[in-house]
């Protein structure tokens, strides 16, 4: 995958709002409406777009908890066995394997603390889940 500045300032403008037209994307970076399209096009082909998405605020959906949750598994468990925990659990909005102590790191969101804790009680009762640590998100900076 070949990316030149020009496929960077498309990036940089589509992670900031990833519904700009073609022509406004394209009057950014110095190029026609057809050059932006087939420029955007060459990107998602190539894999250094992936999806396109929107971005919702939490509270619009009722979640007004949002935290981190270390996840510390008993012996090896693979990557793609936390993810099949995970998975399944839709309060889990992300989720990473990390360096450290822990095995995995969760971005949660729930209603209330009482969701919050029912969700720690589900990703607890998980087969090879030894123990979680989690911190809530007091403000975004």
């Amino acid at each position: 995958m070949r990316i030149d500045d020009i496929d960077r300032k498309i990036l940089a403008a589509l992670g900031e709002n990833g519904r700009e037209s073609y022509s406004s994307l394209g009057a950014r970076v110095g190029l026609s409406v057809a050059a932006t399209k087939r420029r955007v096009d060459r990107l998602r082909a190539d894999g250094a777009i992936q999806r396109f998405t929107a971005e919702i605020a939490p509270a619009a959906l009722g979640w007004t908890i949002e935290a981190f949750v270390e996840l510390y598994c008993e012996g090896r468990v693979p990557p793609a066995r936390m993810a099949e925990m995970v998975r399944t659990i839709p309060e889990v909005v992300q989720a990473w394997t990390v360096t450290g102590e822990s095995d995995g790191m969760l971005m949660v969101r729930a209603e209330d603390p009482a969701h919050f804790e029912r969700v720690l009680g589900t990703i607890r009762a998980e087969p090879g889940v030894s123990r979680t640590r989690s911190a809530i998100v007091l403000s975004h900076l």
